[in-house]
C-alpha cells in the first residue's frame, strides 16, 4: 500500500509549506499530496481553502489576489516564516526526489472553471512531465477529470467520491474517464465493495488512526493519504503503532 502524506508533513509543519513538503518528501513514503487553485494572475498556488485566513496571517480570497499580494503573507509560524508555494516551486523541490510521487488536488468550484486544469496542464508539459507517472491529478470534480483526460490524457486522474454519493448514487455510477477512484475511510468500512469498483486502483483519505491503516491494508486499498505519514510507514513496518501515536489519537481497537 502507498503512503500519501496528505498536505505534506501536516501534523508537524504547516500545511502545504515548504516545510511539511520537504519533511514529508525524506521520509520512506510512495509521496506527497497537494491542492492547487488558481490566483488572480493565473498562478497556480498551493493554497487549500478559497480563502487564506485559516493558514496565513492574511485575508482574503485566492482567486481575487495576485502572486505578488499572496507572497507578502505569513503561511507558516511566527518563529518560522514561510511564503505560499506556486506549483513551479514544488516541483523545483521534488527534484531533489526523483523517486516520490506527487498528487495535485484540483480544487473546485472556482471562478476560474477549466483553466484551473488549463494551468497545470501548461507548467506540466513546460517541465516536461505531462506524460511522467510520477504525477497524479486528483479531485472531487468529474468535469475536472474529464477535463484532464482531454488536456493530458496520459497523466493518472483520480476521482474522489464524495460522502453525500452513497445516497444520490449507490451504484457508483461513473461519468468521465478516471483511471482510479477514491473514497474516505468512514465510507470505505460503510462499504468495503466500494474498494477495487470497475478493477482501478483505490486512493483512501484521510487516514490516521493505526486500526483504520491496517484495516485498509487487509482489504487491498492501494494508495492512502494520511496527515501522519511517518507513523503510518512505522504501522505498516511493524503492523503496531508506536506508544506516542496511539496515544495522541486515543485508545486503538
Amino acid at each position: 500500500m502507498k503512503i500519501i502524506a496528505h498536505r505534506g508533513l501536516s501534523s508537524q509543519y504547516p500545511e502545504l509549506t515548504e516545510s511539511a513538503f520537504v519533511h514529508a518528501l525524506e521520509l520512506p513514503i510512495h509521496g506527497i499530496e497537494t491542492d492547487l487553485r488558481l490566483s488572480r494572475c493565473g498562478e497556480l498556488v498551493n493554497i487549500h481553502d478559497p480563502v487564506i485566513s485559516r493558514v496565513s496571517d492574511g485575508r482574503g480570497r485566492v482567486s481575487a489576489m495576485d502572486l505578488t499580494t499572496l507572497r507578502t503573507f505569513n503561511f507558516g509560524t511566527r518563529q518560522a516564516p514561510e511564503r505560499v508555494l506556486t506549483l513551479d516551486d514544488l516541483l523545483d523541490i521534488m527534484e531533489d526526489y526523483p523517486d516520490k510521487h506527487l498528487y495535485i488536488e484540483s480544487k473546485h468550484p472556482m471562478r476560474y472553471s477549466i483553466m484551473l486544469e488549463e494551468q497545470i496542464v501548461r507548467v506540466l508539459r513546460y517541465r516536461g512531465l505531462s506524460e511522467d507517472p510520477r504525477i497524479h491529478v486528483i479531485s472531487f470534480s468529474l468535469p475536472a477529470i474529464h477535463w484532464m483526460s482531454r488536456l493530458a490524457p496520459s497523466i493518472d486522474r483520480i476521482h474522489l467520491r464524495r460522502a453525500w454519493e452513497r445516497w444520490i448514487n449507490p451504484t457508483d455510477r461513473r461519468l468521465g474517464d478516471p483511471t482510479g477512484l477514491g473514497l474516505s475511510i468512514e465510507r470505505a468500512r460503510l462499504n468495503p465493495s466500494l474498494i477495487g469498483r470497475k478493477n482501478l486502483p483505490t486512493y483512501l483519505f484521510t487516514v490516521d488512526k493505526p486500526r483504520d491503516v491496517l484495516w485498509a491494508q487487509d482489504h487491498g486499498v492501494d494508495m492512502l493519504a494520511t496527515n501522519v505519514p511517518d507513523e503510518v510507514a512505522q504501522v505498516l513496518d511493524t503492523g503496531v503503532a508506536p506508544a506516542m501515536y496511539a496515544n495522541a489519537h486515543g485508545k486503538e481497537e
